[in-house]
Protein backbone atom coordinates (compact mmCIF):
# COMPACT_ATOMS: atom_id res chain seq x y z
CA UNK A 1 0.00 0.00 0.00
CA UNK A 2 2.63 2.25 0.80
CA UNK A 3 4.58 1.65 -2.33
CA UNK A 4 1.05 2.54 -4.62
CA UNK A 5 1.01 5.89 -2.43
CA UNK A 6 4.35 6.82 -3.05
CA UNK A 7 3.80 6.24 -6.78
CA UNK A 8 1.04 7.88 -7.06
CA UNK A 9 2.37 11.38 -5.50
CA UNK A 10 5.97 10.68 -7.75
CA UNK A 11 3.80 10.70 -10.66
CA UNK A 12 0.61 12.64 -9.97
CA UNK A 13 1.52 15.20 -7.45
CA UNK A 14 -1.29 17.38 -6.16
CA UNK A 15 -4.24 15.87 -7.74
CA UNK A 16 -7.67 16.63 -6.28
CA UNK A 17 -9.33 13.99 -4.92
CA UNK A 18 -12.69 13.44 -5.94
CA UNK A 19 -15.71 12.85 -3.18
CA UNK A 20 -16.09 8.86 -2.09
CA UNK A 21 -18.76 7.26 -4.25
CA UNK A 22 -20.37 6.55 -0.91
CA UNK A 23 -19.35 7.53 2.59
CA UNK A 24 -16.02 8.35 3.90
CA UNK A 25 -13.33 7.76 5.84
CA UNK A 26 -10.38 6.01 5.34
CA UNK A 27 -10.86 3.10 3.60
CA UNK A 28 -12.76 5.17 0.78
CA UNK A 29 -9.61 7.72 0.43
CA UNK A 30 -7.33 4.79 0.20
CA UNK A 31 -9.70 3.44 -2.50
CA UNK A 32 -9.63 6.49 -4.35
CA UNK A 33 -5.21 6.73 -4.10
CA UNK A 34 -5.04 3.22 -5.12
CA UNK A 35 -7.08 4.61 -8.39
CA UNK A 36 -5.22 7.41 -8.74
CA UNK A 37 -1.81 5.34 -9.18
CA UNK A 38 -3.77 2.88 -11.23
CA UNK A 39 -4.84 5.71 -13.75
CA UNK A 40 -1.23 6.82 -13.54
CA UNK A 41 0.03 3.73 -14.14
CA UNK A 42 -2.04 3.11 -17.40
CA UNK A 43 -1.53 6.87 -18.69
CA UNK A 44 2.32 6.00 -18.69
CA UNK A 45 1.87 2.87 -20.43
CA UNK A 46 -0.32 4.46 -23.48
CA UNK A 47 2.44 6.93 -23.46
CA UNK A 48 0.15 9.96 -22.71
CA UNK A 49 1.63 12.67 -20.48
CA UNK A 50 -1.28 13.81 -18.72
CA UNK A 51 -1.11 16.62 -16.05
CA UNK A 52 -2.44 16.38 -12.42
CA UNK A 53 -5.42 18.48 -13.45
CA UNK A 54 -6.59 15.87 -15.94
CA UNK A 55 -5.73 13.33 -13.97
CA UNK A 56 -7.73 14.72 -11.31
CA UNK A 57 -10.39 15.94 -13.95
CA UNK A 58 -10.63 11.37 -14.99
CA UNK A 59 -10.89 10.75 -11.24
CA UNK A 60 -14.14 13.77 -10.61
CA UNK A 61 -15.50 12.25 -14.02
CA UNK A 62 -15.58 8.24 -12.82
CA UNK A 63 -16.90 9.64 -9.38
CA UNK A 64 -20.04 11.55 -11.10
CA UNK A 65 -20.86 8.18 -13.26
CA UNK A 66 -21.43 6.11 -10.46
CA UNK A 67 -23.45 9.29 -8.85
CA UNK A 68 -25.69 9.19 -12.05
CA UNK A 69 -25.89 5.65 -11.79
CA UNK A 70 -27.90 5.69 -9.08
CA UNK A 71 -30.26 7.08 -10.44
CA UNK A 72 -30.36 6.85 -14.13
CA UNK A 73 -28.37 3.90 -15.94
CA UNK A 74 -25.75 5.25 -17.75
CA UNK A 75 -23.93 2.55 -18.00
CA UNK A 76 -24.29 -1.05 -17.46
CA UNK A 77 -21.25 -1.69 -15.87
CA UNK A 78 -20.79 -0.42 -11.94
CA UNK A 79 -18.48 -1.59 -10.61
CA UNK A 80 -15.63 1.29 -9.48
CA UNK A 81 -12.51 -0.56 -10.54
CA UNK A 82 -14.29 -2.17 -13.58
CA UNK A 83 -15.15 1.35 -14.68
CA UNK A 84 -11.55 2.38 -14.63
CA UNK A 85 -10.81 -0.13 -16.50
CA UNK A 86 -13.72 -0.90 -19.32
CA UNK A 87 -14.20 2.85 -19.14
CA UNK A 88 -11.27 5.63 -18.40
CA UNK A 89 -8.24 2.96 -19.31
CA UNK A 90 -10.66 1.60 -22.97
CA UNK A 91 -10.96 5.33 -23.71
CA UNK A 92 -7.75 6.42 -22.94
CA UNK A 93 -6.31 3.73 -25.63
CA UNK A 94 -7.74 5.90 -28.59
CA UNK A 95 -6.48 9.14 -27.35
CA UNK A 96 -2.62 8.70 -28.73
CA UNK A 97 -3.60 7.24 -31.88
CA UNK A 98 -6.52 10.29 -32.34
CA UNK A 99 -3.68 12.35 -32.26
CA UNK A 100 -1.38 10.84 -34.35
CA UNK A 101 -4.28 10.97 -36.73
CA UNK A 102 -5.27 14.51 -35.99
CA UNK A 103 -1.26 15.87 -35.73
CA UNK A 104 -2.49 18.13 -32.79
CA UNK A 105 -4.20 20.03 -34.71
CA UNK A 106 -7.43 22.20 -33.61
CA UNK A 107 -10.35 19.84 -34.77
CA UNK A 108 -14.37 19.08 -34.32
CA UNK A 109 -15.48 15.34 -32.83
CA UNK A 110 -18.41 14.04 -33.23
CA UNK A 111 -19.07 11.38 -30.40
CA UNK A 112 -21.97 9.16 -31.32
CA UNK A 113 -24.37 7.00 -29.42
CA UNK A 114 -21.60 8.82 -26.55
CA UNK A 115 -23.95 7.63 -23.58
CA UNK A 116 -21.69 8.24 -20.35
CA UNK A 117 -19.33 10.24 -22.60
CA UNK A 118 -17.00 7.39 -23.29
CA UNK A 119 -14.79 8.09 -24.82
CA UNK A 120 -16.15 11.97 -25.72
CA UNK A 121 -15.39 13.33 -22.50
CA UNK A 122 -11.91 11.00 -21.63
CA UNK A 123 -10.87 12.81 -25.16
CA UNK A 124 -11.76 16.63 -24.19
CA UNK A 125 -10.37 15.98 -20.85
CA UNK A 126 -7.15 15.11 -22.62
CA UNK A 127 -7.29 17.13 -25.78
CA UNK A 128 -7.65 20.50 -25.02
CA UNK A 129 -7.70 21.64 -29.29
CA UNK A 130 -10.33 19.44 -29.99
CA UNK A 131 -14.24 20.30 -29.58
CA UNK A 132 -16.42 17.45 -28.60
CA UNK A 133 -19.99 17.12 -29.08
CA UNK A 134 -21.21 14.02 -27.47
CA UNK A 135 -24.67 12.97 -29.27
CA UNK A 136 -27.12 10.18 -27.96
CA UNK A 137 -31.08 10.06 -28.76
CA UNK A 138 -31.36 9.54 -24.37
CA UNK A 139 -32.12 12.81 -23.06
CA UNK A 140 -30.63 12.24 -19.85
CA UNK A 141 -27.37 11.21 -21.23
CA UNK A 142 -27.14 14.17 -22.92
CA UNK A 143 -27.58 15.73 -20.23
CA UNK A 144 -24.90 14.21 -17.63
CA UNK A 145 -22.50 15.37 -20.50
CA UNK A 146 -23.62 18.50 -20.17
CA UNK A 147 -23.08 18.34 -16.32
CA UNK A 148 -20.09 16.64 -16.77
CA UNK A 149 -18.59 19.79 -18.76
CA UNK A 150 -19.33 21.83 -16.37
CA UNK A 151 -18.45 19.74 -13.23
CA UNK A 152 -15.48 19.23 -14.59
CA UNK A 153 -14.95 22.57 -16.15
CA UNK A 154 -14.18 21.70 -19.95
CA UNK A 155 -15.42 24.33 -22.22
CA UNK A 156 -13.90 21.99 -25.49
CA UNK A 157 -17.54 19.47 -24.35
CA UNK A 158 -20.45 19.67 -25.23
CA UNK A 159 -23.70 17.22 -24.64
CA UNK A 160 -26.09 17.24 -27.79
CA UNK A 161 -29.72 15.15 -27.16
CA UNK A 162 -30.84 14.00 -30.77
CA UNK A 163 -30.27 11.49 -33.50
CA UNK A 164 -27.19 11.51 -35.32
CA UNK A 165 -29.17 11.51 -38.64
CA UNK A 166 -30.36 14.95 -37.76
CA UNK A 167 -27.09 16.04 -36.46
CA UNK A 168 -25.88 19.55 -38.78
CA UNK A 169 -22.71 20.78 -39.35
CA UNK A 170 -19.12 19.12 -40.36
CA UNK A 171 -17.02 17.02 -38.43
CA UNK A 172 -13.54 15.85 -39.13
CA UNK A 173 -13.65 12.80 -37.00
CA UNK A 174 -16.45 11.16 -35.91
CA UNK A 175 -16.55 8.28 -33.17
CA UNK A 176 -18.16 5.35 -31.81
CA UNK A 177 -17.93 2.96 -29.24
CA UNK A 178 -20.35 -0.41 -29.01
CA UNK A 179 -22.87 2.07 -30.96
CA UNK A 180 -23.78 0.25 -34.02
CA UNK A 181 -22.67 -2.05 -36.87
CA UNK A 182 -20.16 -0.23 -38.70
CA UNK A 183 -22.21 0.05 -42.45
CA UNK A 184 -24.85 1.54 -39.76
CA UNK A 185 -22.48 3.87 -38.23
CA UNK A 186 -21.20 5.05 -41.48
CA UNK A 187 -24.65 5.19 -43.34
CA UNK A 188 -26.30 7.00 -40.02
CA UNK A 189 -23.43 10.12 -39.77
CA UNK A 190 -21.99 10.18 -43.29
CA UNK A 191 -23.86 13.37 -44.14
CA UNK A 192 -22.10 14.91 -40.66
CA UNK A 193 -18.10 13.92 -42.05
CA UNK A 194 -16.33 16.37 -43.41
CA UNK A 195 -15.09 15.64 -46.90
CA UNK A 196 -11.58 15.10 -45.97
CA UNK A 197 -12.90 13.76 -42.41
CA UNK A 198 -12.08 10.36 -40.81
CA UNK A 199 -14.56 7.92 -39.13
CA UNK A 200 -12.88 6.26 -35.76
CA UNK A 201 -15.06 3.26 -34.40
CA UNK A 202 -13.65 1.29 -31.24
CA UNK A 203 -14.34 -2.38 -31.55
CA UNK A 204 -13.38 -5.81 -30.14
CA UNK A 205 -12.02 -8.23 -32.44
CA UNK A 206 -11.33 -7.33 -35.65
CA UNK A 207 -14.53 -7.01 -37.44
CA UNK A 208 -14.04 -8.38 -40.71
CA UNK A 209 -17.92 -9.30 -41.54
CA UNK A 210 -18.81 -6.00 -41.08
CA UNK A 211 -16.05 -4.34 -42.70
CA UNK A 212 -17.21 -6.84 -45.83
CA UNK A 213 -21.00 -5.25 -45.85
CA UNK A 214 -19.58 -0.99 -45.83
CA UNK A 215 -21.05 0.60 -48.36
CA UNK A 216 -18.99 1.46 -51.81
CA UNK A 217 -19.06 5.39 -50.58
CA UNK A 218 -16.68 4.44 -47.62
CA UNK A 219 -13.49 2.77 -47.10
CA UNK A 220 -11.23 1.15 -44.31
CA UNK A 221 -7.99 2.43 -44.39
CA UNK A 222 -6.35 1.00 -41.17
CA UNK A 223 -7.25 -0.97 -38.68
CA UNK A 224 -5.14 -0.23 -35.16
CA UNK A 225 -5.06 -2.80 -32.36
CA UNK A 226 -4.60 -1.37 -28.84
CA UNK A 227 -3.53 -2.60 -25.91
CA UNK A 228 -5.13 -1.47 -23.59
CA UNK A 229 -3.64 -1.77 -19.51
CA UNK A 230 -5.20 -4.08 -17.24
CA UNK A 231 -7.85 -5.46 -20.02
CA UNK A 232 -7.66 -9.06 -21.12
CA UNK A 233 -9.74 -8.52 -24.02
CA UNK A 234 -8.81 -7.48 -27.72
CA UNK A 235 -9.47 -3.91 -29.13
CA UNK A 236 -8.87 -2.09 -31.92
CA UNK A 237 -9.75 0.79 -34.09
CA UNK A 238 -11.14 0.39 -37.34
CA UNK A 239 -10.44 4.10 -39.21
CA UNK A 240 -12.18 5.02 -42.31
CA UNK A 241 -13.19 7.64 -44.65
CA UNK A 242 -15.17 8.16 -47.75
CA UNK A 243 -14.31 6.71 -50.89
CA UNK A 244 -13.54 9.10 -53.53
CA UNK A 245 -16.29 9.84 -55.74
CA UNK A 246 -15.19 8.18 -59.10
CA UNK A 247 -14.13 5.23 -57.22
CA UNK A 248 -16.88 4.73 -55.44
CA UNK A 249 -19.02 4.56 -58.58
CA UNK A 250 -16.58 3.30 -61.14
CA UNK A 251 -14.28 1.05 -59.05
CA UNK A 252 -11.52 3.34 -60.83
CA UNK A 253 -9.74 5.68 -58.47
CA UNK A 254 -9.14 8.99 -59.69
CA UNK A 255 -5.60 10.43 -61.27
Amino acid sequence: MEALAARSCACVGEVPLPQPLSGGGGRKIIMTMQQEARLCSAAEALGLALDPAQLGQLLGYLDLIGKWNKVYNLTAVRNTDEMLVQHLFDSLAVVGPLRAQTQGRPIRLLDVGSGAGLPGVVIAVCCAEIQVECVDTVGKKAAFIQQAAGHLQLPNLRGVHDRVEHVAGQYDVISSRAFASLPDFVAWSSHALAEQGVWMAMKGKHPDAEIADLPPTAEVFHVEQLQVPELAAERCIVWMRKRAREQSTTGTPRA
